[in-house]
């Protein structure tokens, strides 16, 4: 049996949040957050967060053993950009674009 947890437009780019999952991917749940917790990165909160809920959607199912758990796949997708102007010299303007992801965390047993 498997439970997942989903996270939707968390402010974060999901080429930095890819970094850390790809720590995380495949290992013992009791083993990625010891990893995620101490990771100097914002997505390591993120995803331990996200990770979190997961477990306890597992154990909210029945018949899971939580001991037995491990993170079967990540899925961290692009969300909408936040288009942003930053001022520049004589007039002009920058386009500023803060990137969002949807995250997915699926645990599994084993």
């Amino acid at each position: 049996m498997e439970a997942k947890s989903i996270s939707r437009f968390v402010r974060i780019s999901s080429q930095k949040a890819r970094l850390v999952a790809a720590n995380i991917r495949g290992k013992n749940v009791e083993d990625a957050r010891n990893i995620l917790k101490f990771t100097p990165k914002k997505a390591a909160v993120v995803l331990n967060k996200i990770l979190h809920s997961a477990i306890a959607n597992a154990e909210q199912l029945g018949g899971i053993d939580v001991d037995t758990l491990y993170v079967k796949n990540i899925i961290i997708n692009d969300g909408p950009s936040w288009k942003r102007i930053r001022p520049r010299a004589m007039g002009r303007a920058y386009r500023v674009l803060k990137r969002t992801s949807h995250i997915t965390v699926i645990v599994e047993e084993s």
